[in-house]
C-alpha cells in the first residue's frame, strides 16, 4: 500500500505533465490549468496522509522500487525515503505549488502559451518530489537535474524576449557549475563507502571507527559546491536574480519556496557527513553570513519589485547556510518553511501589482495601491512585517533562533546576520511604500484601470499570509515542535530549547530593535520626506555600486566569458584551421596518387602478365632470401 501511495504522489504531476502536453492545447486553457492543479493537489493530500503516518509511528518508511545498478560490491537501488525531512520537505512543496497552480490559472489566462506553462510546472513538480523521497543520492542527483532543467524551460518561457533567454541559459550553466561539484561528491562517498543510500551510509559512519575524516571533508566540500549553486550562494549567486524573467508564479514556486531549498534540504539530508568536516562546516557559516550581507546590500536600491524580492531570496539564503554551518539544522529548516510562508506570498503580490499595472515592475512608476488593492496590500504587509522579524509574525521565531545561534559560535558572524537583517527590514518597507503609499506615480492609462485582482489570485495571497503570521508557532523558543518531529533525522542532539535569562532576551530586543529602525529609516525616507529615486537623475558613489550590483556580473565576463571568447575564436581561426589543411591535405594526397595509379589501368592483358610474373617473382625471391 505504502509504495502504491508513493508512487502515486510522485507520478501525478507527471502524467499532468503528460497530459498537458499532448492535450491541454485542445482542452483549452482553464482547463489545462484546472487539471495542472488538480494533479499537485493529489499530491498535497498523500503527503498529508504519510505526515499522519510517521507523525504517529515516528518511523521511517524506506520502500525499494527495483534493483537499479550493481557493480562489484557497489550497489545502488531505486526507492524511496519517506521520513520526518522528506514528508516535511514536501508539505510545502506540494501545499505552496497546489496554491501557485491555482494562481497562475488567472494569471496566465491570457497567454496563449498557457497549457504548456502548467506543463512545465507539473514536470518541475515531479523532478522536485523526486529530490526529496529519493532513498539516495543518485535518485537525488536525477531530480536535481530535473528541476535544473524546469528551471531553464520556466525562466525562458516567454522564449521571443532574448533577454530572457539569456537569463534561462545563465541560470542553467551556473547550475551546471554547482552540479559538478555534486557530482564529485557523490563519487567520492561512493567510493569511501561503497554506496549511496542515506541509511546504509548513516550506519557505516557511526560504526566505523576508521574513517579518511580529510577525504569525507573533500566530499562535504564538493557537495557544498553544489549547494552554492542550486540556493544562489556566493560565487554561484548571479543567476538568482536574472532568473525573475519568467513568469511572476515561476519566481515564487521555483525561487523563493522550493528549487533554491534544495541545497539546504541535501545538507541537511546529510548532516552525518558534514558533523564530520567541521573546517567546512566553517566555511559554509562565513559563506552564509558574507552572502546574506552582501545580498542585503544589493537589495536597498533596486527598483524592480522582483529584483528587490530576489536579492531578498539569497539574502535570506545566506541566513540558512549560516545556520547549517553551525550544525543548527533545524534552525536552518525552520527558517526554510517560514521563508517559503512569507516570500511566496510577497512573490505572488509582486505579481498581483504587475497584473494590476499590466506588465509594469518599476516601484518608481507605482504608489497609492493600497486604496485600490486592499487584500493585495494587506498580505503584503504581514509578509513584509514577517521577513523583517517583527514580533509575533513567523519570520521572527526562526531569525531569532539563527541570530541566537550565531551569537553563540561567533559573535563576528552575528554582527553581520544581524546588518543583514536590518537591511531587510529597511529595503522591505522600502518597497512596501514605494509601491503602495502616496499618490499614484504611473500613467492616467494604469490609474484608470487599477483593480483589486481576481479571487484566483487573491485567495493564494491570504493562506499564504495567515501562515506567515502564524507558522511560527511550529517551534517555539521555549516548546519547539520542530526540533522534536526533527530529532531522529540527527546524529547530534537537536539544539535545546533556549533557557531564556537577560542574554537571550537581550538579543531578541536588538533583533527587534534592528528591524523597527530598518522600517523607521524607510518610514522617514520614503513616507515623510515623500523621496523616490529618481529615473533621468545619474546614480553616483556607493549608490551606483550597489545598483550595478558590484560589478560582478561585469567581474565574471571579464574573466571568464571573454577569455572563454578569446580561447574560442583561436581554436577557430588557428586550431581548426590547422586541423582542416591537414585533413584536407591528406585528402589531396590520396586523389593523387588514385590518379597517377589509374594510370597503370591501361586495359592490357600483357601488361597486368607482365606485373603479375614481376610479383609473384618478388615474392619467391623474398621467400628465398629469408631462409
Amino acid at each position: 500500500m505504502n509504495t502504491n501511495l508513493a508512487l502515486l504522489l510522485l507520478l501525478a504531476p507527471l502524467l499532468g505533465f503528460l497530459f498537458n502536453i499532448f492535450f491541454g492545447k485542445n482542452i483549452g486553457k482553464t482547463a489545462s490549468g484546472v487539471v495542472g492543479t488538480l494533479t499537485v493537489v493529489l499530491s498535497f493530500a498523500l503527503t498529508l496522509c504519510f505526515f499522519s503516518k510517521i507523525n504517529i509511528d515516528q518511523q521511517p518508511i524506506n520502500i525499494k522500487v527495483f534493483d537499479w545498478i550493481q557493480i562489484s560490491n557497489f550497489r545502488v537501488d531505486f526507492g524511496f525515503l519517506l521520513d520526518q525531512l522528506s514528508v516535511l520537505w514536501l508539505l510545502f512543496v506540494t501545499g505552496i505549488g497546489s496554491l501557485i497552480h491555482l494562481y497562475s490559472i488567472s494569471y496566465m489566462h491570457d497567454d496563449e502559451n498557457m497549457h504548456k506553462f502548467f506543463a512545465y510546472l507539473n514536470l518541475f513538480i515531479f523532478f522536485m518530489i523526486t529530490l526529496v523521497v529519493g532513498s539516495n543520492l543518485l535518485v537525488l542527483f536525477i531530480g536535481w537535474e530535473g528541476v535544473g532543467l524546469c528551471s531553464y524551460l520556466l525562466i525562458g518561457f516567454w522564449h521571443k524576449n532574448q533577454e530572457y533567454n539569456d537569463a534561462a541559459k545563465k541560470a542553467f550553466i551556473m547550475n551546471r557549475i554547482g552540479d559538478l561539484g555534486l557530482l564529485i561528491g557523490i563519487f567520492i562517498i561512493g567510493s569511501l563507502f561503497s554506496t549511496l543510500d542515506y541509511t546504509t551510509l548513516k550506519t557505516a559512519i557511526a560504526s566505523s571507527s576508521n574513517l579518511d575524516l580529510s577525504m569525507i571533508s573533500l566530499a562535504a566540500f564538493a557537495l557544498f559546491i553544489g549547494a552554492c549553486g542550486k540556493s544562489a550562494q556566493i560565487p554561484l549567486y548571479t543567476w538568482l536574480p536574472d532568473a525573475m524573467a519568467g513568469p511572476t508564479p515561476v519566481s515564487a514556486l521555483i525561487h523563493a519556496a522550493t528549487m533554491v531549498t534544495a541545497g539546504i534540504f541535501m545538507i541537511t539530508r546529510l548532516n552525518f557527513i558534514f558533523d564530520l568536516a567541521p573546517e567546512v562546516q566553517n566555511f559554509i557559516a562565513i559563506i552564509g553570513a558574507v552572502t546574506s550581507l552582501v545580498a542585503a546590500t544589493i537589495a536597498l536600491v533596486q527598483t524592480d519589485i522582483k529584483k528587490v524580492l530576489a536579492y531578498s531570496t539569497v539574502s535570506q539564503l545566506g541566513l540558512m547556510f549560516l545556520a547549517l554551518g553551525f550544525g543548527a539544522y533545524e534552525v536552518a529548516v525552520f527558517h526554510v518553511i517560514t521563508h517559503a510562508f512569507f516570500k511566496a506570498c510577497l512573490f505572488l503580490g509582486s505579481g498581483s501589482v504587475i497584473h494590476a499595472l499590466h506588465g509594469e515592475q518599476d516601484m518608481r512608476r507605482m504608489g497609492g495601491l493600497k486604496k485600490v488593492m486592499g487584500i493585495t496590500f494587506i498580505t503584503f504587509l504581514i509578509s513584509s512585517l514577517a521577513i523583517s522579524g517583527i514580533p509575533p509574525f513567523s519570520g521572527f521565531f526562526s531569525k531569532d533562533e539563527i541570530l541566537m545561534t550565531a551569537y553563540q559560535n561567533d559573535i563576528a558572524l552575528w554582527v553581520i546576520a544581524s546588518l543583514a537583517s536590518l537591511m531587510t527590514a529597511f529595503y522591505m518597507f522600502r518597497l512596501l511604500y514605494l509601491t503602495f503609499f502616496n499618490d499614484f506615480r504611473g500613467t492616467e492609462k494604469q490609474k484608470s484601470h487599477l483593480h483589486e485582482s481576481p479571487t484566483l489570485i487573491t485567495f493564494p495571497l491570504i493562506v499564504l499570509a495567515i501562515l506567515a503570521a502564524v507558522g511560527g508557532l511550529i517551534s517555539m523558543p521555549t516548546n519547539s515542535w520542530l526540533n522534536g518531529y526533527l530529532a531522529p533525522l540527527f546524529s547530534k542532539e537537536a539544539h535545546e530549547a533556549h533557557h531564556f535569562g537577560t542574554q537571550e532576551y537581550t538579543l531578541m530586543g536588538i533583533a527587534v530593535l534592528g528591524g523597527l529602525i530598518g522600517i523607521a529609516i524607510a518610514f522617514v525616507k520614503y513616507i515623510k520626506q515623500k523621496q523616490v529615486p529618481a529615473e533621468d537623475t545619474e546614480i553616483t558613489g556607493i549608490a551606483k555600486v550597489l545598483y550595478n550590483k558590484y560589478y560582478v556580473d561585469e567581474i565574471y565576463d571579464a574573466i571568464f566569458v571573454n577569455s572563454i571568447n578569446v580561447l574560442s575564436r583561436f581554436f577557430r581561426d588557428y586550431v581548426e584551421t590547422g586541423i582542416s589543411a591537414f585533413v584536407f591535405g591528406l585528402g589531396k594526397v590520396t586523389n593523387e596518387l588514385s590518379y597517377q595509379g589509374k594510370r597503370f589501368q591501361t586495359g592490357s592483358i600483357g601488361f597486368y602478365l607482365f606485373v603479375f610474373v614481376l610479383g609473384l617473382c618478388s615474392i619467391v625471391t623474398y621467400l628465398f632470401l629469408a631462409q
